[in-house]
């Protein structure tokens, strides 16, 4: 990536929020042309694919064409033989298996892809998804010890399970056998928990070529391990395609990377979800008001349509909802289900509202938060079903880290997000002394402490940032993939462009910049905080003609620009495409502007 310079990045403070600074991708113009030419691609799609380490034509039809073959042996995966030994005689021995999930999106497809599997064959499931409020994450000895007197001998954790070394213990002494299924990260160094069988591809000397898999993709190879053996040619034409909707959904809303087998399971995936057949996943989506039939469905669907009801059951209520969805038959239990997670979505975005209405009073109130680099909210009673989403909400406002905390009965519980540079986990384990439990990444943290010890928190953790965050001024980093002038906007491109899809995790949806674009007409403001634009580019061969383009939120900048007919502005941008009756046709989506520079 290039940095240099404010001609190529610009670097824009706002009344709109925190500055933006561009960054550009390097460009590759000899690398692409080779590629643009071998595979038959545009010049900037062939950009585009290098951006994403993919050099060679084969490679390249790979990506933009992903089939069924791409997906890898599941019995290459280390404990597969294992555990699909031991689960066979279950089914064979119609011993019951207990399921122990999570509840977000992951956990719960993760549940719903087992379970389905091991009842096609014959066998006996009951299942435990957690309380987010009162069990909290992960496996519990209380659960294991209930399901042992309830005669239940095989235990298969999806989506969790990897720090459990003292339930597997308990597991052990119980007589239970233990398989985990888990894709969070085991550190070469780190044991493991004691059971029949692990299967996660990050565990030390395991061969599985996809190391980033979500829970519901490892538990997809778990259904289609032991579904081979019965009968493999059904299995490969009609069992795993449709088993393949669960997986997409549960790989795109978890956000792993967007590429190798996780590209196939997405993409495969998504496909399927157009021929939605169970009744629970009609009933979805006609409660997200999606037409799968009319339109091609897109990772953003799943991201922000589908995954955000799923997530609410687990959020706002009880996850084991999700499962019975897309597990009944019944039509009219799958609509009631269906509304009851619309219902505990409203309440979720309601309840995020009113939090976020009052971090944001607070923000604009106290001198002494607002001016902090790294910031702790805390507030009582909070839902801590939505700490998590207002931790985000507050880092895209303010471009700095965030902890949100909720006290009740005086336990501070709390969730916080980061920014580029800055791993939080490192920033909590500084005051390690302090929590009750803490636990996350970079990015992501979760933590509890007493709600007495949420001063000398702030203090430390204010410290903290002064040290590591001192020099550096809150700002939005905007990746720009390409350069793109305006004249090379057509149907054609757009359509290359859309075999990108899925876009998410490291395979982002692209940003283009077009240099000296010049405004037609006087910009139209829409409710006063997204403007209109008519934009023109000069070109070798002339003008390029009228794009129309659209800012939302971008009133402020648009203001502090001055921008009136005829001034010449630096577009960073994505292509839309607008399928209104009356104006459709290709726009841009404004992201960034900056004054042209002669």
């Amino acid at each position: 990536m290039s940095t240099s310079g404010p001609a190529q990045n610009g670097s824009v403070a706002s009344r709109g929020g925190p500055r933006q600074r561009w960054i550009i991708a390097d460009p590759h113009p000899e690398e692409a042309a080779s590629l643009a030419k071998a595979a038959r691609l545009p010049q900037v799609l062939a950009e585009l694919l290098i951006a994403r380490g993919i050099t060679q034509p084969q490679e390249a039809f790979a990506f933009l064409n992903p089939e069924a073959s791409h997906l890898h042996d599941p019995f290459l995966m280390l404990g597969m033989s294992a555990a699909v030994d031991r689960l066979e005689r279950a089914i064979a021995s119609r011993e019951p298996v207990l399921l122990y999930g999570d509840y977000d999106v992951d956990g719960t497809t993760a549940v719903v892809l087992l379970k389905t599997a091991i009842e096609m064959l014959g066998g006996i499931v009951r299942f435990h998804v957690p309380h987010r409020l009162r069990e909290g994450y992960g496996l519990q000895s209380s659960v294991l010890q209930t399901a042992h007197a309830e005669g239940i001998r095989l235990v298969i954790t999806v989506d969790t399970g990897m720090r459990a070394f003292a339930e597997a213990e308990t597991a052990r002494h119980l007589g239970l056998d233990l398989i985990i299924t888990d894709h969070h990260l085991a550190d070469a160094h780190d044991a493991l928990p004691d059971a029949l069988a692990i299967l996660n591809p990050n565990q030390p000397t395991c061969p599985y070529p996809e190391k980033s898999l979500c829970g519901a993709a490892i538990a997809l190879k778990l259904a289609q391990a032991v579904l081979e053996r019965r009968d493999p040619a059904r299995t490969r034409d009609k069992t795993l395609p449709s088993f393949l909707k669960m997986a997409a959904i549960a790989t795109i809303a978890d956000a792993v990377p967007l590429k190798g087998e996780n590209r196939v399971i997405a993409a495969l995936g998504l496909r399927e979800l157009r021929k939605p057949m169970g009744a629970g996943l009609r009933a979805l989506f006609a409660a997200a008001a999606l037409d799968p039939g009319a339109r091609q469905l897109t990772g953003f669907d799943v991201a922000f349509r589908l995954a955000p009801r799923i997530n609410a059951a687990g959020r706002m209520d009880v996850a084991s909802d999700v499962i019975e969805l897309f597990t009944t038959r019944d039509t009219t239990r799958a609509q009631e289900l269906a509304a009851k997670l619309e219902r505990l979505n409203r309440e979720r975005r309601d309840t995020e509202a009113a939090a976020l209405t009052a971090i944001e009073n607070r923000l604009a109130t106290d001198e002494e938060l607002a001016t902090a680099r790294l910031l702790v909210v805390d507030g009582d009673g909070w839902h801590r079903g939505v700490i998590g989403i207002l931790a985000s909400r507050v880092v895209e406002r303010t471009a700095k880290p965030a902890l949100v905390v909720s006290v009740e009965d005086g336990v501070a519980h709390g969730s916080g997000r980061s920014v580029d540079g800055f791993p939080l986990l490192g920033a909590l384990e500084s005051c390690a002394d302090l929590f009750t439990r803490f636990g996350g990444h970079a990015f992501a943290v979760g933590f509890a402490l007493p709600a007495a010890a949420l001063p000398e928190l702030k203090r430390r953790l204010s410290l903290y940032a002064q040290r590591h965050l001192a020099a550096r001024e809150p700002e939005r980093l905007l990746r720009i993939h390409a350069e793109l002038p305006l004249d090379r906007i057509t149907p054609v491109l757009a359509g290359w462009l859309r075999k990108l899809e899925p876009l998410g995790h490291s395979n982002p949806e692209p940003v283009f910049v077009a240099r000296n674009a010049r405004m037609l007409a006087p910009l139209r403001l829409m409710k006063d905080r997204h403007i209109r634009l008519e934009l023109t580019q000069d070109s070798a061969n002339g003008a390029c003609g009228v794009l129309r383009a659209i800012g939302w939120g971008m009133a402020f900048r648009a203001a502090e620009l001055e921008l009136r007919e005829g001034s010449r502005i630096n577009v960073a941008y994505r292509i839309r495409e607008n399928d209104h009756p009356e104006y459709g046709g290709l726009e841009v989506e404004i992201v960034g502007m900056e004054p042209a520079t002669a």
